[in-house]
């Protein structure tokens, strides 16, 4: 036998061909493993932005004068600001920051004007929420450069001796600003997702695998009953997850936690179930194990990278923006910062809650109308 001969009769070749062969009919799985880095490089790539631009930012300008507004215009030309509106008093400034409604606030108080005529320096505040410290350095940076661009302005009217203007900024929610703080109340929310979207993402695949989804199936339980009894105990490991993650938080990074542990317990009953849900419905969808965790992390990554997590949303493109408003983590972020670091509650996280319980409820009934169609 020639050496050629040999080559060619290697069972490494046989077997090689098998599994291309097997590969070329296993063809969800191939377009997954070559579509999937493809549409996620471009997607994040064109997506994740660390420079935070147009904050929503309202005004308290207790000295209603031409130079308080210049210096509001100075503020948004910089780019960093957007000014969405103008409050009566620091409690409707608050209620804005705490809702979310703005990221920061301008005050000026009634005597801005006069010691700018004076000679004197006049003083501007900048309240920042800082909860995420990118948004925070960029609101620093707008205000120094528009307290600057201000000041200069002035000096080129009046001459040297001129009145200068000392914007300052005053963090709320994290005046350290420090990362952990921001970071690990978004861990709660990650992995709740990353562990019940992938490990519930197999409950029906390893049934089928295992043989035993036929034996459910002419089982008096209905499909309702069994969704829910594949929820239920994974529902308690959430909150066991909630629990570690808070208590090692406190104790190792020194995350606040100034409002209601109980209103934060009762909020992430729908997160939790709509997680779980969204599992079973990728579940019913997958035919093998591998497809089931292929699509569980497909669902993982915008989580991290589009809700708000590890980059801000208001400096992603819009698109990408109205991405991170279809995943719960995205809302689930905004309850579990509003009540750790903000001491907020039900009455500013209601639209939050409930549009979680949207997502449970319509992720519920899509993976229980898709368990129907794959067994009939």
């Amino acid at each position: 036998m020639t050496r050629r001969q040999r080559v060619t009769q290697w069972p490494f070749w046989s077997m090689l061909w098998k599994e291309f062969v097997q590969m070329r009919r296993d063809r969800p799985t191939l377009a997954m493993m070559i579509g999937v880095p493809a549409i996620q490089l471009v997607l994040f790539g064109y997506a994740i932005q660390t420079e935070v631009r147009h904050l929503p930012t309202v005004v308290l300008d207790e000295s209603h004068s031409s130079e308080s507004r210049a210096l509001v215009s100075s503020l948004e030309n910089t780019g960093n600001f957007t000014i969405v509106g103008e409050v009566r008093d620091r409690v409707e400034l608050q209620e804005r920051l705490e809702s979310g409604a703005a990221e920061a606030a301008v005050v000026f108080d009634p005597q801005f004007e006069h010691d700018l005529k004076r000679g004197r320096a006049a003083h501007a505040q900048v309240i920042v929420d800082a909860a995420d410290p990118l948004a925070s350095n960029g609101a620093i940076a707008g205000a120094s450069q528009a307290g600057a661009a201000r000041s200069l302005d002035l000096l080129r009217t009046v001459g040297r001796g001129g009145p200068s203007i000392d914007v300052r900024v005053r963090p709320w929610y994290n005046p350290g600003l420090k990362s952990s703080v921001y970071i690990v109340p978004g861990i709660i929310g990650v992995l709740l997702s990353m562990t019940l979207v992938v490990i519930n993402s197999m409950a029906i695949v390893r049934e089928r695998e295992r043989g035993t989804l036929e034996q459910l199936v002419v089982t008096p339980i209905g499909k309702t009953s069994l969704m829910l009894g594949k929820i239920v105990p994974f529902l308690l490991v959430g909150y066991v997850q909630i629990t570690i993650i808070l208590v090692l938080g406190r104790l190792l990074f020194n995350v606040p936690i100034l409002g209601s542990l109980t209103t934060l317990y009762l909020m992430a009953f729908p997160f939790i179930v709509a997680n779980l849900a969204l599992g079973l419905l990728v579940s019913t969808i997958a035919e093998t194990q591998a497809q089931a965790m292929q699509m569980g992390l497909l669902v993982l990554m915008p989580n991290i990278l589009l809700s708000g997590f590890m980059f801000p949303r208001q400096a992603m493109p819009v698109l990408a923006q109205w991405i991170g408003a279809m995943l719960p983590l995205t809302y689930f972020l905004k309850i579990l910062r509003g009540i750790l670091l903000k001491g907020i509650g039900m009455e500013v996280l209601w639209r939050e809650a409930l549009i979680l319980c949207g997502f449970a409820v319509g992720l519920i009934a899509l993976s229980v109308r898709r368990f129907r169609k794959t067994i009939e």
